[in-house]
């Protein structure tokens, strides 16, 4: 890290605590903004120093609350361009309104590219991201984007505690195959996919699984977990056809309404998570294991900052994931 220049590191109210911890691996400090609320509710954003001229990274996830910490987002990056900085990094470790990516039915939004075009509009010059809920949002951005993926940090936690063999991985679903093929081929274990139907927007119907998974532990791997609905079902069919322990990988823990409930109640034996979201005190759970991400971010920064390749950071990941 050049000591001389160094970036700024910057942040509203998503995951103040991921900020700092980019921020130590960096060896610097987090930069002084105020990021609040005005009497009727409107977000409050002031950038405390100088930042004229420097290479600015806004680390703000659009987790939930998410059209509040959408909004941080959003002013934080008008209030950096107008204070001219010379280049403006939105990092999001989660961009949230992505599972609205396309028309699947009549008369409703894209909302993934909305988001996209406000993020470009508010001043952002390129984004840093991690482990997209469907691969085209790269697309959605007229900037340049980076995108991270979590597998690695993944393979390395269950190969130090766990013998992987006799392992299957499992996709919940089609969308999902090519995430779980990378994990298969870098635990050189056999693959399996969870056939579901969907019901509405929130609820699925397990059809079939294709694959062996029979006297073999099963890790199911996802970009996100929201109510956990389709994951408890998943594990159910799972253990109905035979599997051993089920254990789930999955990057974004968003764990919305009854997700803590259904998981405790569940024959999972572990969901293994990153930190791009918070998890709010009640609803963390034994079962739960989350791994930092901020060490993969802190490097994918500090390349960018240097004007140097993070291809290096997601080169294996990224054969299999296209």
């Amino acid at each position: 890290m050049t000591k001389k220049n160094p970036p700024v590191i910057i942040c509203g109210n998503a995951n103040p605590a991921f900020a700092q911890a980019v921020a130590r691996h960096l060896e610097i400090s987090v930069g002084d903004a105020t990021v609040g609320r005005f009497s009727e509710g409107e977000v409050r954003v002031k950038i405390n120093e100088n930042v004229r001229g420097r290479d600015v990274f806004v680390v703000q996830p659009t987790c939930p609350p998410v059209n509040d910490n959408l909004m941080e987002l959003l002013i934080l990056l008008d209030a950096l361009r107008r204070a001219s900085a010379r280049r403006i990094t939105a990092v999001l470790p989660y961009y949230g309104y992505a599972r609205q990516d396309r028309k699947d039915q009549p008369r409703v939004p894209i909302t993934a590219k909305l988001v996209a075009n406000l993020i470009t509009g508010a001043g952002a010059n390129r984004v840093l991201t991690m482990d997209l809920h469907a691969g085209q949002i790269q697309g959605f951005f007229d900037i340049p984007l980076d995108h991270l993926f979590a597998v690695n940090t993944f393979v390395d936690y269950f190969n130090e505690r766990h013998k992987m063999e006799d392992w299957v991985i499992v996709s919940p679903d089609v969308g999902g195959i090519k995430m779980a093929r990378a994990y298969a081929k870098r635990f050189r274990s056999a693959l399996a996919m969870i056939d579901k139907r969907r019901i509405n927007h929130v609820e699925t119907e397990v059809m079939d699984i294709m694959g062996d998974v029979r006297d073999r532990n099963a890790l199911i791997v996802d970009d996100l977990v929201s109510t956990a609905g389709s994951l408890v079902q998943a594990v159910r069919a799972l253990k109905e056809a035979g599997a051993r322990e089920v254990r789930a990988a999955i990057t974004h823990p968003v764990l919305a309404g009854p997700a803590a409930q259904r998981l405790n109640q569940s024959d999972l034996k572990e969901l293994v998570v990153t930190d791009s979201i918070p998890i709010p005190e009640e609803r963390r759970m034994d079962r739960v294991k989350v791994l930092s991400v901020a060490p993969l971010f802190a490097e994918a920064i500090r390349r960018i900052h240097e004007e140097e390749s993070i291809a290096v950071l997601f080169h294996e990941q990224w054969e299999e994931r296209v």
